[in-house]
């Protein structure tokens, strides 16, 4: 990939805008709820915007095309399916207690809702996760670097490393939301033009059908058995686990997204924050995923030289050469994308990079400095003390992060990864939220075993299970067709078995009294309506509208 001089500057003057922004924004840091909250005082329609942006990483942008190549159409399935249904859960249902508990973390909630062992489990997983899914990002990023500017991979690690450890350094987290706002923008002009080139040099969207088998390009169709489907997943797995387990999980129950939310001036924009996300959000596959799926295509269509028009990436892993999908959009960019074009789109992936890095690392950074530094290392100290543990946990989860990066190199899908490590967290923090914020006698105890033996489950399931070469360290009880079958299983047992465990110990414990659930609880919790906003601005209709659209989607593709 060669750049022109004019795609050199539209990078220079990204990485100005980037670090600008936390160089201004530093002025109104000067407590630590400045730096790892924001004061609660952002608007919604940024609030909304950075809610999607910080998941809209390197890894979700390269991962996604990648699982277009590699799935097809059926990868929309973590929108339609296995996003929008959970952010409009959050918003309706979730957002009311998180944003009226006062509480500064997702690990700070469970304190407050049941006890401190179970604050402790969950803060030290989510540190965990936070550093591999910044790690996955970096290692996305390194690849970029790698193509575009022959880099090696060492130097484009730590060099991207240095920009996001800047800005967020500078601004905290209304540095961070800011800059999401800005590259979400940056995202959507530099692919959406890819989407379109790619489509066309394959024949719009009839000449992709024409060109790959039915169950590539129909999302339910081929979902009666996991033999049907490239994806490898029947209607049950699916659903149950990307759909609900997965992806109410990751959406309900990820300080990452969360804390977005958090950051709004009010309850009712901070329960808007997921509905309005959602929107942008449902449409972003037609951007991401139909990339992929036009370069299968595509690499069957023979070029003026006798050669096909594109060629799949490939890679050697374990001493056997397979596709790399990890390459299909940046090796599309290089194919089609012209000078200028190439530096937007450049830009936009990069954009994506520091957007889920830095999301990921004042996560991190806020969990560790009130869930672990101050419960447990120096409670009391000053404010300015956890200030100053803020800005260097930032440092320490960049560097963790780096460490993460190598890591992703054994996967030739990083979404498979980052699905493998949700299923470890999230799926079974789920389980623990459902019951505690909608059944009273849930206690404490029951919380804590239970998100113990669902992590431990998942970790057994992956052990005794194999997939592509993944997994199987104890045994080979079963051997699934695809990674991402494997992830949506290894899912489904952790969310189960911890809501199993969790009922039946609480069942023999004591549960907490009435009147110390209030505000945390539904049901003991008076939830506020919006007497006397516009009808538009009402959590309710917002939802409904949502749902609505995305149905139509699903049952448009089929």
């Amino acid at each position: 990939m060669k750049l022109a001089p004019v795609d050199y500057v539209i990078l220079a003057v990204y990485f100005a805008m980037v670090l600008g922004i936390g160089w201004m924004l530093r002025k109104k840091v000067s407590s630590s709820g400045d730096f790892l909250l924001s004061g609660r005082a952002v608007p919604v329609w940024i609030t909304s915007l950075a809610f999607i942006a910080a998941n809209l990483g390197a890894q979700e942008l390269i991962g996604m095309a990648a699982n277009g190549a590699k799935y097809g159409i059926m990868t929309a399935h973590f929108y339609w399916v296995g996003a929008i249904p959970a952010m409009v859960f959050m918003g309706v249902f979730m957002m009311p207690f998180y944003y009226g508990s006062k509480a500064r973390s997702v690990p700070e909630y469970l304190k407050m809702r049941f006890d401190e062992k179970t604050r402790g489990f969950n803060a030290f997983t989510f540190a965990v996760m936070t550093v591999f899914s910044s790690g996955i990002s970096m290692y996305a990023l390194g690849l970029l670097l790698h193509l575009v500017l022959n880099w090696n991979f060492n130097t484009s690690v730590l060099a991207s490393a240095a920009i996001v450890l800047a800005y967020t350094y500078l601004g905290g987290l209304t540095s961070a939301i800011y800059n999401e706002v800005l590259q979400f923008f940056l995202i959507v002009a530099g692919f959406a033009p890819l989407a379109v080139l790619s489509c066309i040099k394959a024949g719009g969207w009839h000449g992709i059908l024409s060109r790959l088998p039915a169950n590539m390009t129909h999302s339910w169709s081929y979902m009666g058995s996991a033999s049907q489907n490239p994806m490898g997943i029947e209607v049950f797995g699916m659903v149950a686990g990307l759909g609900f387990v997965l992806s109410f999980g990751y959406w309900c129950t990820n300080f990452l997204v969360v804390q977005r939310a958090m950051a709004a001036d009010s309850m009712s924009a901070a329960r808007r924050t997921p509905l309005i996300g959602a929107i942008p959000k449902m449409f972003l596959p037609f951007i991401v995923i139909l990339p992929g799926i036009a370069a299968v295509a595509l690499a069957q269509i023979a070029g003026p030289a006798g050669a096909h028009l594109y060629e799949l990436p490939t890679k050697m892993l374990h001493g056997v050469r397979v596709n790399d999908y990890d390459q299909v959009l940046t090796t599309l960019m290089a194919k089609f994308y012209p000078a200028g074009i190439l530096g937007v789109g450049l830009t936009g992936l990069m954009a994506s990079f520091m957007s889920g890095m830095a999301g990921n690392v004042t996560a991190f950074n806020t969990v560790f400095t009130y869930d672990i530094y101050q419960s447990y290392i120096r409670k009391g100290a000053p404010d300015s003390h956890y200030l100053t543990v803020g800005r260097m946990t930032t440092v320490v989860g960049v560097a963790l992060s780096i460490g993460a990066a190598y890591l992703a190199g054994y996967y030739n899908n990083i979404m498979d990864l980052l699905q493998l490590v949700f299923g470890f967290v999230n799926a079974p923090l789920f389980a623990t939220f459902l019951l505690g914020m909608f059944w009273k006698r849930s206690t404490g105890h029951a919380a804590f075993l239970g998100l113990v033996t669902g992590t431990s489950a998942a970790a057994l399931t992956w052990m005794v299970t194999v997939a592509e070469g993944k997994g199987g360290l104890l045994a080979q009880v079963h051997t699934f067709p695809s990674v991402m079958a494997q992830n949506f299983w290894v899912a489904i047992v952790a969310f189960t078995s911890c809501f199993l465990v969790t009922v039946l110990v609480s069942a023999v414990t004591r549960p907490r009294q009435d009147n110390e659930l209030e505000g945390l609880v539904y049901g003991l919790t008076k939830i506020r309506h919006d007497e006397g906003t516009r009808w538009y601005e009402r959590p309710a209709y917002l939802a409904v509208f949502v749902l609505v659209l995305a149905v139509i989607l699903n049952i448009w593709f089929a």
